[in-house]
């Protein structure tokens, strides 16, 4: 138990330290974008009095470091500060922003675990069948194509000419059936890009384990192919599996702006977007922080969980 807590200790903190690297580049590249802001907001028309007096009201007046330490400041005080584009509070913005986001995630998460863990298992249990060939060939052909032409696909087929989902999310009745609808196209992409990475690990995991002499010796008693899958494989191939399926969830989270996008869904990606073309630089940070620390804390879970289901990686030589 005590090597447990000393491994998630020093997890947690590897994870503020790279956090706290990913806050200054964060900063840094913002601050690094060519034109004014404060020209950007108010137009090409301003007075110059008006750029200058702007200038000192968001603090572009102050050297970098200074601007740096408010802006963590009131970051670990909650305070993301204010909107530019409509003076409201970040954090409003933000926190209902993630909240369709997570959601999103969620569904595409509920849809990809399950389908990706049973396609792992059966392609392992008949590995080098037919059906592993057939699995093989759509999953690396979903991972070669990005995530908008799969979207685009989807559209055209299960929206444009079929007409069974809308083929924007925002275009829904505003009831909990219709939501869940909108929601259905968006979390079907996701589902397409990741559960090929999900299934494919699942099913080398698997294939490595039943390499082992054990699994010989369940086959000579007469264990059933699904059960030494099930019984015997699965739970020693936990851990990488386990790993891939949590990196996979950070993906569905961090990695849903073009999906969102695309779908003009209104979660985090498509605010951060939308900040961007109105150059509200405040919101991209607290986006882009937001997202940087949801991939790393999934990062240094599947890390912890990987480890835990695995004691040998407790007692490294």
């Amino acid at each position: 138990m005590r090597n447990i807590l000393v491994l998630i200790a020093n997890r947690l903190a590897t994870g503020v330290l790279t956090l706290w690297i990913v806050s200054v580049i964060i900063f840094l590249g913002v601050s690094a974008l060519p034109g004014d802001i404060a020209t950007e907001v108010l137009g090409q028309g301003a007075s110059p009095e008006t750029v200058a007096a702007f200038r000192i009201q968001l603090g572009l007046d102050l050297p970098l470091h200074e601007r740096y330490v408010a802006w963590l400041s009131g970051i670990l005080h909650g305070d993301f500060g204010t909107s530019l584009a409509n003076h409201r509070p970040i954090s409003d913005l933000v926190f209902g922003r993630l909240s369709s986001t997570l959601e999103l995630a969620l569904l595409a998460a509920v849809m990809a675990v399950p389908l990706a863990l049973a396609l792992g298992i059966l392609a392992a249990l008949y590995r080098n069948g037919v059906f592993d060939r057939v699995i093989n060939m759509l999953t690396l052909t979903s991972i070669s194509f990005p995530e908008f032409f799969v979207a685009y696909v989807l559209i055209l087929f299960l929206s444009v000419k079929t007409g069974l989902l809308p083929s924007l999310a925002g275009s829904s009745d505003g009831t909990v059936l219709g939501r869940i609808e909108g929601m259905i196209l968006p979390a079907l992409t996701l589902t397409l890009v990741v559960v090929a990475h999900m299934m494919r690990m699942t099913r080398a995991a698997l294939v490595g384990v039943l390499a082992s002499p054990y699994i010989e010796m369940a086959k000579l008693k007469g264990v059933s192919p699904l059960g030494i899958i099930t019984r015997h494989a699965l739970p020693n191939a936990l851990a990488p599996i386990i790993n891939v399926v949590v990196l996979n969830l950070a993906y569905l989270i961090v990695g849903v702006v073009v999906v969102e996008v695309v779908f003009v869904y209104p979660g985090l990606g498509q605010l951060m977007v939308d900040s961007v073309q109105k150059r509200d630089i405040p919101v991209v940070q607290a986006c882009s922080l937001i997202f940087a620390a949801t991939y790393i804390l999934l990062n240094l879970t599947a890390d912890i969980l990987a480890t835990v289901t695995n004691p040998r990686l407790l007692h490294r030589r």
